[in-house]
């Protein structure tokens, strides 16, 4: 895991110089000097203090490097345009990583021109005695991008024109960086003192641009225009050895993940990593961004890999292969038959109910993909610990099922309080607690995920003996609407599962409300032989849920009468009303 941040010493990072033949480098470095060098790379228009929150949960483990890069900060800045050219840029970084780390490799994080530059260096012969791991962030290699656009083109199918019609709207900008003289003047004097601006109304980010930004952006203008026509014009990439990591931010305005797709031909050790955020990733969630940093390192330094990389390998198998779902009352019915059909699909599965002899009995049968847990859904802070001892011993989840729930039927005024209580704490606090813990984990992990939520037909109807059970339900799928507004934000979707009449083991439990104790058990026994004989078995809503999950499906019906029910709430709600008088 990451670490936690860490204050910085009163007088920060420690400054040098180094210089190459026409510049001086103003590098930055803090950490002890013998951990591994985690050197760092930013792009156009930052400056090294781009990187000040991921240095932050870094430099307890690590030796962390960055500099400004030429033209930027406090490094000197060429004047002609052919001195940008990315060539001499990965002379620099290695002129830093040989300073800073002359006996070992260095890990190289980049971002932006940052990135594009890091390439040119991770592809040079050089590389693979000094860099030991790069992680690519929102910065292909020129030359890839030349290629990538060239097979496109020769091969026009749809797919691949609207590939390279989509890169080049997010790269609008570039054009407008070759006209002379109006990009440098008017990052001088218009843009550049509104940038800290532009990044909270544009990306959402909080920022305090260097005071140098004007004249910064105004240089690295001259990137643009020594680098990118030649490189289109005639690519050559080449491949390296070097262990390469791309962080694909899912809502980036200028690089679209469809950049990588070919990357394997050049680099046989890859892995592909989405992170909900856009363009300027190291400064909107650092804590995600330095998770995936020390995963990847630690991995390259010889550690197994996370499951997140595991998923990320380039080549991995498709489904749920490597993939983590949670589901609550798994030891039987719904639950149970959602975990074994996940579990066929590939993933490992967490087995959790509050009955932990049924939850053993169902990992059993998956295998050792499985993991049982006690868990009451009610309890709030049974549910924190739970999710934090999953996220510490297995990861963060990608998927989680609130199932958990119990039956209740009887008249409203044969409902007491207690009643409520209980079918509220379980049925639908038991969710609320799911989607909170679980939620602000995925949400915090950065890389998505989905939470299923299990309603029911009775949500949406009326019955005059579910009064409690059926407003549990409807409860969570009106929850169910507003979370998933909520956590689009996070890449998470919400689906709620609304069965009908399913053969499973809740009739058993249900409690009817108003009846002793002799009238439950002949009432219990009635309604698991009506459901059994409906003959709509756990392991078909199973199957629902997985494909839910698979196309981020908002809301499913799963039987035939529940899908008709649906229809008629929303386009016979009265006549659903009358027929409630009469179901009892």
């Amino acid at each position: 895991m990451a670490s936690e941040p860490r204050h910085l010493p009163p007088t920060g990072p420690r400054r040098r110089t180094v210089g190459t033949d026409d510049v001086d480098l103003a590098v930055f470095s803090e950490g002890d000097p013998a951990s591994p060098t985690i050197l760092l790379v930013h792009g156009f228009p930052d400056t090294h203090r781009l990187w000040d929150g991921l240095a932050e949960r870094l430099v307890g483990d690590y030796h962390v490097v960055r500099y400004d890069v030429r033209g930027a900060g406090e490094s000197t800045a060429p004047r002609k345009t052919a001195a940008y050219r990315t060539e001499l840029l990965a002379e620099d970084l290695f002129a830093v990583a040989d300073a800073v780390s002359p006996n070992r490799p260095v890990h190289v994080v980049a971002h932006d021109w940052g990135s594009i530059q890091a390439w040119a260096a991770v592809t040079a012969p050089r590389a693979k005695t000094r860099i030991a791991s790069f992680t690519s962030v929102s910065g292909p290699h020129l030359d890839h991008i030349g290629q990538w656009t060239r097979r496109r083109l020769t091969h026009p199918t749809p797919a691949n024109l609207v590939q390279v019609a989509t890169q080049l709207a997010h790269s609008w900008y570039i054009a407008a960086f070759h006209l002379p003289v109006l990009p440098a003047l008017a990052w001088r004097t218009v843009i550049g003192p509104r940038w800290g601006g532009i990044l909270r109304r544009v990306e959402g980010v909080d920022s305090t641009p260097a005071p140098t930004i004007g004249t910064d952006a105004a240089n690295g203008v001259r990137l643009y225009r020594a680098n990118m026509l030649t490189s289109a014009a005639k690519p050559a990439p080449g491949p390296t050895e070097v262990p390469v990591q791309v962080v694909l931010p899912t809502r980036d305005r200028f690089v679209t993940a469809a950049l990588a797709e070919d990357l394997e031909r050049w680099v046989p050790r890859l892995w592909r990593r989405r992170i909900v955020a856009g363009h300027w990733v190291p400064l909107s969630h650092p804590e995600a961004l330095a998770r995936m940093v020390e995963d990847f390192v630690e991995h390259v330094s010889g550690a197994p890999m996370t499951r997140s990389l595991q998923r990320a390998r380039a080549g991995r198998a498709e489904g749920f292969t490597n993939r983590l779902v949670v589901v609550t009352g798994a030891g039987k019915g719904i639950g149970r038959a959602t975990a074994h059909a996940f579990a066929a699909r590939g993933a490992e599965v967490v087995v959790a109910d509050v009955d932990i002899e049924a939850a053993r009995r169902t990992a059993a049968e998956i295998g050792p993909a499985a993991y049982p847990y006690l868990v009451d859904v009610s309890d709030a802070d049974a549910v924190r610990a739970f999710a934090e001892d999953i996220t510490d011993q297995h990861g963060t989840p990608d998927v989680v099922v609130n199932n958990a729930g119990i039956g209740m039927a009887g008249p409203f005024l044969a409902t007491t309080a207690r009643d409520w209580q209980r079918i509220t704490d379980v049925n639908l606090l038991g969710v609320v607690n799911g989607c909170r813990e679980f939620g602000a984990l995925m949400a915090e992990a950065g890389e998505g995920g989905h939470i299923v939520n299990i309603s029911s037909a009775a949500a949406y109807t009326p019955s005059r003996s579910l009064s409690a059970y059926a407003a549990s339900k409807a409860a969570v799928l009106a929850l169910s609407d507003c979370v998933r507004a909520e956590f689009v934000d996070h890449g998470i979707g919400v689906t709620a599962v609304c069965p009908g009449v399913v053969a499973t083991d809740i009739t058993n439990t249900t409690t009817f409300t108003g009846a002793d104790d002799l009238e439950q058990q002949r009432m219990r026994q009635k309604a698991t032989k009506a459901y059994a004989r409906r003959g709509f078995t756990p392991d078909r809503v199973a199957e629902e849920i997985v494909r839910a999950v698979d196309h981020g499906t908002p809301v499913v019906a799963v039987t035939p009468e529940a899908k008709l029910a649906r229809f008629g709430s929303r386009f016979a709600p009265g006549l659903m009303r009358r027929v409630a008088r009469l179901i009892g």
